[in-house]
Parts: C-alpha cells; sequence; structure tokens
C-alpha cells in the first residue's frame, strides 16, 4: 500500500510538469492494473489520466481504447474477416458481369429489333417524322417506370412530389422552372428528334447493317467534340479510332459509287451520328453527369415538350401532303407501337445497366447490334454484302471498340508486361534452383562434391 501511495504522489507531481511520457502512461497502467480487483479498472485509470493532464483525454478514454485494443487483437486472429470480404467482392463481381451480359443481350435485342421493325413498316407506310414523333412521346412514360420500382424496391419510400424534386436538381438546385424548362429542354429535345429522324430516313436508303454500323461513328464524333469543346484528354489511340470510323465512312460510301442512295444514306446516317454525339457533349456541359431518377425525369421532359410544341410538325407535314395517309385506321399501329416501345427499352436499358454493370459493357452491346442485324439482314431479307461494306463495316467496329479503351490504357498494358516478365523469371529461378539442387544431390550420393555454374 505505500508503494501504491507513492505512485500517486509521483503522478500528481507529474500534473505540473509535462503531459506524461510513454514509460509513465505504462506505469499508471500497472497503477491500475494492481486496483483492478477492488475499485474497477476504467474508473481509477481514468482518474489518474485526467490528474496528469494527458492530451487527447475525454471520459471513457480508458475503455474505449481496451476495446479497440480487443477488436483489433481479435481481427487479427479471426481471418475469416479477410476471406468473408474478399468472397463478397468476388460475389458482386460476378453478379455484375452476370447483369452485364444480359443488358449486352438486351441492349444489342432491342437496337436490332427497332432497326428491323422500321425496315418492315416502310413497306406500307413511309412517315419517318410521324414515327418519330410517335416515338418521342413514349418517353413520357419513363419517369414513372422509374418510379414504380422506386416504390416496389426502396425501403425508404418518397412521394410522387419529394421525388420529382429531388430528380429535378439536374436543371439547378431550384428545380425546374419554366425558363429552364425552354432553355435546358429544347435545344436537347431538338436533337433528340433529329438525330431518330435522320437515322429513319436513312434506313430508306440503305441496309440496317450500314445504318447501324455508321451509327457507331457518333463515339469518334463525341470524342473530337469533347476534345474540342470540354479540353478532354488527347489520346493517340482515339485520333486512330476517329481516323479507322472516317474511313470506313468513305469506304462505305464508295461501295456503291459516290452517286445515287448511297451517297444520301451514308450523308443521312452519319449526320445522325453528327447530331447525337452533339447531344452527349452539351448534356456533359451544361447538365453534367446524372444518376438513373434524374435520367429517367430529364427524358420525360423530353417527351412532354415533343408532345406539347411538335405536335404542329406532324400536322403540318399531313396537310402538305409530305408525310400523307388516308386515315387513323390505316395507320399500322401494331408496327408504331412495336418501334416505340422498343426505343424506349433502349433507352431504359441503357441508363439501368450504368446502374447494374460496368458502363463498357453497354457500348459493347451498341456495337453488337452491327453483326445483329448483319446476320436478320442475310437471313431474312436475302441481303448480298460487298467486299468494300464488309470491310467498311469491320474497320468502323473496330474504331469503335478503341474508342473504349480507358485513359490509362498504356500504363495497364506496361503494368500487365511487366508483371509477366517477373513470373517468368522467377520461374526460370525456382526452375535453376532445383536444377542445382538435384546436381548436388546426385553427387553426394556418388561420392563427389561438384559445384554448379549457375
Amino acid at each position: 500500500m505505500r508503494r501504491l501511495s507513492d505512485i500517486s504522489l509521483h503522478l500528481n507531481q507529474l500534473k505540473y510538469l509535462s503531459p506524461p511520457s510513454s514509460e509513465d502512461q505504462q506505469c499508471s497502467r500497472s497503477f491500475m492494473d494492481v486496483k483492478a480487483a477492488s475499485n474497477g479498472v476504467s474508473t481509477i485509470e481514468d482518474r489518474i489520466l485526467r490528474i496528469t493532464g494527458y492530451y487527447g483525454y475525454y471520459p471513457g478514454y480508458s475503455s474505449h481504447q481496451r476495446e479497440e485494443a480487443s477488436e483489433n487483437h481479435t481481427e487479427n486472429l479471426n481471418p475469416d474477416n479477410n476471406v468473408k470480404t474478399r468472397c463478397q467482392s468476388c460475389t458482386s463481381t460476378f453478379f455484375k458481369i452476370f447483369w452485364g451480359f444480359l443488358v449486352i443481350l438486351s441492349v444489342s435485342s432491342s437496337w436490332v429489333g427497332t432497326t428491323q421493325i422500321v425496315k418492315v413498316t416502310y413497306k406500307n407506310f413511309h412517315c419517318p417524322f410521324f414515327m418519330t414523333w410517335f416515338s418521342t412521346n413514349w418517353n413520357l412514360m419513363f419517369f414513372p417506370m422509374y418510379y414504380s420500382g422506386h416504390l416496389a424496391s426502396a425501403e425508404e419510400k418518397q412521394t410522387l412530389i419529394q421525388k420529382i424534386r429531388e430528380c429535378s436538381r439536374i436543371f439547378g438546385e431550384e428545380g425546374l422552372t419554366l425558363k429552364l424548362f425552354l432553355k435546358r429542354t429544347a435545344p436537347f429535345s431538338i436533337l433528340w428528334t433529329l438525330t431518330n429522324y435522320l437515322y429513319l430516313l436513312a434506313l430508306k436508303k440503305l441496309t440496317a447493317t450500314d445504318v447501324s454500323a455508321l451509327f457507331c461513328c457518333n463515339k469518334a464524333f463525341v470524342f473530337l467534340l469533347s476534345w474540342i469543346v470540354l479540353k478532354d484528354k488527347f489520346m493517340g489511340v482515339r485520333i486512330v479510332a476517329t481516323i479507322m470510323a472516317i474511313t470506313g465512312i468513305v469506304m462505305m460510301a464508295y461501295a456503291d459509287g459516290f452517286h445515287g442512295d448511297s451517297i444520301i444514306g451514308v450523308a443521312l446516317a452519319v449526320g445522325s451520328a453528327s447530331t447525337s454525339a452533339l447531344y452527349k457533349v452539351l448534356f456533359k456541359m451544361f447538365l453534367g453527369s446524372a444518376n438513373f431518377g434524374e435520367a429517367a425525369y430529364f427524358i420525360s421532359t423530353l417527351g412532354f415538350f415533343n408532345l406539347i410544341f411538335i405536335s404542329s410538325a406532324p400536322v403540318i407535314l399531313y396537310f402538305t401532303k409530305v408525310e400523307y395517309w388516308s386515315s387513323f385506321s390505316a395507320l399500322p399501329w401494331g408496327y408504331l407501337c412495336g418501334v416505340a416501345g422498343l426505343w424506349l427499352a433502349f433507352n431504359v436499358l441503357v441508363n439501368v445497366g450504368v446502374v447494374l454493370t460496368y458502363p463498357i459493357l453497354i457500348s459493347i452491346g451498341t456495337v453488337l447490334s452491327v453483326p445483329g442485324n448483319a446476320a436478320v439482314d442475310l437471313m431474312k431479307h436475302e441481303v448480298i454484302f460487298s467486299m468494300v461494306r464488309l470491310t467498311a463495316t469491320s474497320i468502323i467496329c473496330i474504331g469503335f471498340l478503341l474508342m473504349l479503351l480507358p485513359e490509362e490504357w498504356d500504363e495497364i498494358t506496361l503494368r500487365f508486361i511487366n508483371r509477366l516478365k517477373e513470373k517468368k523469371n522467377e520461374e526460370q529461378t525456382e526452375d535453376t534452383t532445383e536444377s542445382s539442387v538435384h546436381t548436388r544431390s546426385r553427387s553426394r550420393a556418388n561420392g563427389t562434391v561438384s559445384i554448379p555454374l549457375a
């Protein structure tokens, strides 16, 4: 007991000198261990730390530190936690790849279906702008579909007004006002309509395979506009991909000679790809990135703008007999609804796919629509592809895939090559060591000693 009182006196003196060193803290902890049985460790240790003026002290400090130490010790002794973490990461990666595979099939199938149904519709109905207007109106259903999914899956459900306020922040902190609606929605709605209208016009002149391949050039145009307007990083491989896309366009135009429907169809398809690229770059410039809810809200506003302000255009074309039909009952409503439904499904899948899987897989699904359309054209429409068209289509698709390479692709490739070299060197070293050990053992067995050269 006398020794304990001396220790207490020593700690009181340290209060007026300086914060305790590590040795003093160990001494105080040993003192607490002695008194643990009668008075409780944490209370006495807290008092000593308070008296000595320990920096960073707060009530319950000692018990908190002890709990952390015991937790860390438990984690170190229990390797199952690391195994669980690895298993969870592997499972999430597997599901992302699985969903990515389904998204690739769905995206390519919806785009192929849209293109082929348009070609079938043209046999009896030649009104591409009306088809564009009718399909764009279906964008109004995007946000209600998103909100229905929110009600079905979210744990904390929001009201419709709350969700609209949250998603309308894509237009700014104040949300969607009439001024912003006209200022932001109008140019994007016009570009959306122009992209789809030019695409449908190109399908009247070219095969579905050619149009879908030429539309893939929009990736190259996005890179050029982003580099010029948004000052994105310059990448040599993407310049090569852009040159390949332009080469494919020229070859596609040359396939049937620079005359007739071929050159007009190529110009229309390239125009559709250009307006699509301009839409994406302007979206990134003025609105930035958007989550799934904001994208659904924005696309629904495009459908609303189309219904209110662009509905006059089909009426004008009808009365001027540019796009004329005898009666509404004569319209192929089944094909029109099929085109609109698949177009809406394509837009929904593109935005849902970003949430479920890797964005690069969605782009791969888009480029896979080219061989999909080629298979349908070959089997159903008996289209004969010339060698020039096949070469042009292949060059455009390769350029599209080069555009998907990440910005650090060269560093990743060098790291991969270095790892392969290191593994090869390690294997050679192990083989040399094993051979030298084997030589030594044979020499000892024969009663001689040999010195290996390696």
